[in-house]
């Protein structure tokens, strides 16, 4: 009974949203598409309490990707590129920043987690060019499924599911599956299998 209800408040929620959603995707016909977007996520994260999240699922089901519509995105997180997966049972928690990347099922983000659209995101290579001047390229980070990511860390690289983060870690590597890993930069610290 317990999921019909979520189902039903899901719908009604995505057909109150559904105005918003149709400006967003109109606006990105003309303008730039993740430039748009990341004006109406900024809007949409300043929604306090239990209905907004919902509101939220709605709109970013249809502007994103792909997103469940059982995700959880928490109060002030903002997400940058369109170009974004978030699975079933995902939670995002208050003050995250999400870029390009593909979270996987059931993985459990904390608060004031930031997600990079990969390492290379500006260039810094050319003296004579200020640096918000230089190109960068976005790649898109995989987080599998069934991981845990630790309040206030920063993901640059994948991490292979069933993976624990620590904490403040800072991961500029591919974290191998079944790994947990904590540090500045972030290492495996033991396996879980």
């Amino acid at each position: 009974m317990k999921q019909i209800v979520k189902r039903i408040l899901y719908i009604i929620c995505a057909l109150l949203i559904s105005p918003l959603t149709l400006i967003c995707l109109m606006l990105g016909v003309v303008l730039n598409k993740d430039a748009v977007f990341t004006s109406f996520s900024q809007f949409l994260s300043l929604l306090p309490g239990k209905l907004s999240v919902y509101l939220r699922a709605g709109f970013y089901r249809f502007t994103l990707t792909s997103c469940s519509p059982d995700a959880v995105v928490s109060f002030l997180v903002l997400l940058s590129q369109r170009d974004t997966d978030i699975a079933k049972g995902v939670y995002i928690g208050p003050q995250c920043n999400i870029g390009k990347c593909s979270i996987g099922k059931n993985t459990l983000i904390g608060s004031g987690v930031h997600v990079m659209s990969g390492k290379g995101q500006h260039s810094f290579d050319d003296l004579f060019v200020p640096i918000k001047d230089q190109s960068g390229t976005f790649e898109k980070i995989n987080i599998g499924q069934n991981c845990w990511i630790g309040n206030g860390a920063m993901i640059m690289a994948n991490i292979g599911e069933n993976s624990v983060i620590g904490a403040g870690s800072v991961i500029i590597n591919d974290i191998p599956p079944y790994s947990i890993a904590a540090g500045n930069p972030a290492r495996v610290i033991k396996s879980r299998c």
